[in-house]
């Protein structure tokens, strides 16, 4: 029977199937945070469980942290407590904790892939919604809740419904300046952020796998924000040269024979997803958002809508009321505040590299604060290796410590209210960046472009 990826995946890891299509699924790796590890910890002491196979874990704290002056003991009080009970958990757990300081150190989603624990064919699971990012590699990767985490904990299963599946196929060749970011704002825009409840999405065609490893990242990434449960891509020679060498994962002869197991992960002729969209490469342009949800998203160089249909003009007004926006109107020279340029989404030595690259020679404009945040201690040294930190410096970008950052307004990295961002995260709801921040989705070079020109452009005016 021809299978899909996913099944092939999915099916590898059931441990039992019980009554109610209720599947024991076995999880590869766990990685935790500080946020919704704490209680996951106490529930294990409460219960006087132990840490089932804790060389299935790597911890390190990302969403709280500053992202300045990371060798000073932490200021605001609740980040502090829960970093400091991170590390107490961590040692009386002996849990691989990669803590402030240390040279593996950096965001959740950042750090698993670059150091190979993120592989091909594995079940992987952390307390954080993006979780998703990992499915780059042929990996079944979610976010589970912490009484979740504190299951996988004790046991290294999860008791889980399997999802439905659905295929986005990408044909054709994107045109310049379309970046990954745009592919998946411009899926979501067409889907609605609630397109894929239910479903995890596999994507698949020639734009997809022309793409580097970084930036299929992105896509999965934000497969969450149309309501997934996740989303893959079947590993190639691009993943297996992403991985080869990386620090933890297989070397020599064993990565040989990883790759010729993983040559396998990928769905059969005549399999059938319960869903599937084609759309052309050639439809996709530079997108921005302009609502308070990830599916509010217009090609730039298009008006606002007049409407989201029947049923949501509620919803739509009271979005478009928070933005600051009318219906109908052109975001074409409006003035921006602040850009962004991190997250797990978009925080990788590639993404630097295509904002130093446009950046080179030009200054960011004085009404902008332009922040660019590394998604890890590996990417911030990659990046003053590359000399990456100097372009930024002359043109006015400020280059931080590796964090969450402006993401979401969980530290000290907020916008002030009523202020735009465009930012390279990956959501935008009300005060996801602060109380009363405005925040527009967008791609690093759109961030880019912004920072230089102090308002949204046609960013394809501005390239070679």
């Amino acid at each position: 029977m021809a299978k899909t990826l996913f099944d092939k995946v999915w099916d590898a890891h059931v441990v039992k199937q019980l009554e109610g299509d209720i599947d024991v699924l076995y999880i590869d790796r766990h990685l935790i945070h500080e946020v919704t590890s704490p209680q996951a910890f106490s529930e294990l002491e409460n219960r006087n469980l132990p840490l089932f196979r804790k060389e299935k874990m790597v911890a390190t704290p990302d969403h709280n942290i500053p992202t300045k002056d990371q060798h000073l003991p932490i200021r605001e009080a609740l980040s502090k407590h829960q970093v400091d009970t991170l590390v107490q958990n961590c040692e009386k757990f002996n849990v691989e904790l990669y803590g402030l300081g240390h040279p593996f150190q950096g965001i959740v989603h950042v750090i698993g892939p670059e150091l190979g624990i993120t592989l091909p064919g594995r079940t992987m699971v952390c307390g954080d919604s993006h979780t998703s990012t990992h499915g780059a590699f042929g990996a079944i990767a979610f976010g589970i809740g912490t009484s979740q985490v504190a299951q996988v904990m004790a046991s290294q299963c999860l008791l889980q419904s399997k999802p439905k599946t659905m295929r986005i196929t990408i044909d054709g060749e994107l045109k310049q300046g379309v970046l990954a970011k745009d592919i998946i704002l411009y899926i979501i825009a067409e889907l609605t952020a609630a397109g894929g409840t239910g479903y995890f999405v596999e994507y698949a065609g020639p734009a997809i796998e022309s793409l580097s490893m970084e930036a299929r990242m992105t896509i999965c990434n934000m497969s969450i924000e149309m309501g997934a449960r996740g989303g893959m891509i079947a590993p190639d020679q691009t993943t297996f040269d992403y991985i080869d060498g990386r620090e933890f994962a297989p070397q020599g002869k064993a990565f040989t024979k990883a790759v010729e197991q993983w040559k396998t992960l990928k769905t059969d002729e005549g399999a059938v997803f319960d869903k599937e969209y084609h759309f052309d490469a050639a439809d996709i342009e530079p997108m921005i958002t302009y609502g308070t949800n990830p599916g509010m998203g217009i090609k730039i160089t298009k008006p606002v809508p007049v409407s989201l249909g029947e049923g949501s003009q509620d919803s739509f007004k009271k979005s478009l009321s928070y933005m600051g926006f009318e219906p109908g109107e052109s975001l074409l020279g409006k003035p921006i505040n602040h850009v962004f340029i991190g997250s797990c989404t978009n925080s990788r030595i590639e993404d630097l590299r295509i904002v130093a690259d446009y950046v080179k020679g030009k200054k960011k404009a004085d009404n902008v604060s332009a922040m660019i945040v590394p998604g890890s201690k590996q990417v911030e040294k990659q990046a003053k290796e590359e000399g990456i930190d100097q372009v930024l410096a002359e043109a006015g970008f400020e280059l931080r410590e590796p964090g969450c950052s402006a993401c979401l307004g969980m530290n000290e990295d907020k916008v002030p209210a009523g202020e735009y961002c465009v930012s390279t995260s990956n959501r935008n709801f009300e005060g996801r960046q602060g109380p009363g921040a405005r925040t527009l989705l967008a791609s690093p070079l759109v961030a880019a472009v912004t920072a230089v020109e102090g308002k949204i452009v046609d960013i394809t005016k501005h390239l070679n």
